[in-house]
């Protein structure tokens, strides 16, 4: 017994690795898609854009980030934002996909997102791909999750 409180136990910024795995693929539901499009809805004018992400998403925000506008839209559809769940995930291999040269994303999608030369248009083909994605994963079934 022991030895397994052990392993659990570390300091505050330590985090398991399965806990946060930033290649984890979840598997991805039909209110990821919901996810995505109620996304769009939160961001979808230039004048709704934060271009100075710090993934703190005040629910009383009026402008939203990549980041916050896909927390937005989980908590709004699901109830429960997941830092790693299956819409999140696969915005961030998206940016690794239509970025691939900025090695220097600490943090993909807060990175991208206020990366200069990111415009308001290149946020709104992350979603257009994301839900691309998403669809093709339900579609391709299970293993699509692997």
């Amino acid at each position: 017994m022991l030895p397994a409180c052990l392993a659990t136990q570390g300091t505050a910024d330590q985090v398991a690795p399965t806990q946060d795995d930033s290649d984890v693929r979840p598997p991805a539901t039909k209110a990821d898609i919901a996810i995505v499009k109620q996304a769009r809805k939160v961001l979808n004018s230039p004048l709704k854009w934060n271009r100075a992400d710090n993934r703190i998403c005040p629910a009383d925000a009026k402008t939203f980030s990549l980041y916050c506008a896909l927390e937005k839209a989980t908590d709004e559809v699901i109830g429960n934002f997941e830092h790693r769940g299956a819409v999140m995930q696969e915005a961030r291999f998206v940016v690794d996909e239509i970025a691939p040269n900025q090695v220097n994303y600490r943090h993909r999608l807060m990175d991208y997102n206020n990366d200069p030369t990111t415009t308001f248009a290149d946020i709104q083909r992350v979603f257009r791909l994301l839900d691309a994605r998403i669809r093709k994963r339900l579609a391709d079934g299970p293993a699509a999750s692997k």
